[in-house]
């Protein structure tokens, strides 16, 4: 296996990313998209590339713009910029490699691969982990946030303080339909855990009843919605690298 660092124009700045290839031809490439205010390297994200370049596949996992290693200001983004990195890291991988067979989404990241896959052609399946039915679902996070006269506020989410914008809310608040997921046109694998206490189960069901066959669906079992156990992580890991492998070879 091959591990390099890359980055490419984001639609505010430098996208940093890590492109793993695994030795011989690859059957295909896997976009990954993490979780909200998450980055590239949480454990699932890793674990996950490596059993997805084990089966021959290879995986470009990034940071959206302003968390990681990405340049930009998180308070300027939205879901809307979120779907500008994932076309622009489909369009460096297109350069680089080939364009994305695959797309990978954790958490608002599946909602993310979810309303993007439709408009890239070359994906052939997508998968999603703990994801939210529409993007609006993570709104929550952020109620009750007082924005300044600036347009941004401060919040706490998962212990750790981030400022949004103004121009977020409104844009989750935009995105409350699953009507994009019928038109996938590509085989879809929906990851969730039935304890997830951060994204509820009913969101798995719900995106599983919007979309066409082939569809598969996978408990998580006592996962957590991080999938913070090593053993959870791995075995979704082998899962998903066997079903990807399914479909790419």
């Amino acid at each position: 296996m091959s591990t390099q660092r890359v980055e490419f124009d984001g639609h505010a700045g430098k996208v940093s990313g890590i492109l793993e290839m695994p030795e011989g031809e690859a059957l295909g490439v896997a976009l990954f998209a993490h979780c909200f205010t998450c980055s590239k390297d949480l454990r699932v994200v890793r674990e996950i590339a490596k059993r997805l370049t084990e089966e021959r596949i290879g995986v470009l996992r990034f940071d959206f713009t302003g968390l990681g290693e990405s340049e930009g200001a998180f308070h300027a983004t939205s879901f809307a910029t979120n779907l500008d990195d994932l076309r622009a890291a489909s369009g460096y991988l297109a350069s680089a490699v080939g364009p994305p067979a695959m797309l990978i989404g954790h958490s608002l990241g599946g909602a993310a691969v979810l309303a993007a896959a439709p408009e890239m052609g070359s994906v052939r399946c997508v998968a999603t982990i703990g994801a939210p039915a529409e993007a609006s679902h993570v709104r929550h996070l952020v109620a009750g946030a007082s924005f300044g006269d600036d347009g941004t506020a401060e919040v706490s989410i998962g212990g750790r303080p981030f400022r949004i914008g103004e121009d977020f809310v409104k844009d989750l608040e935009a995105r409350d339909s699953t009507a994009h997921i019928r038109d996938l046109g590509a085989a879809l694998m929906v990851m969730h855990s039935p304890v997830d206490r951060v994204v509820g189960i009913d969101n798995a069901e719900r995106i599983y009843g919007a979309a066409r066959h082939p569809k598969s669906f996978v408990s998580l079992d006592q996962a957590d919605h991080l999938l913070s156990r090593p053993e959870d992580a791995r075995f979704a890991g082998h899962v998903l690298s066997a079903w990807a492998g399914y479909y790419l070879g």
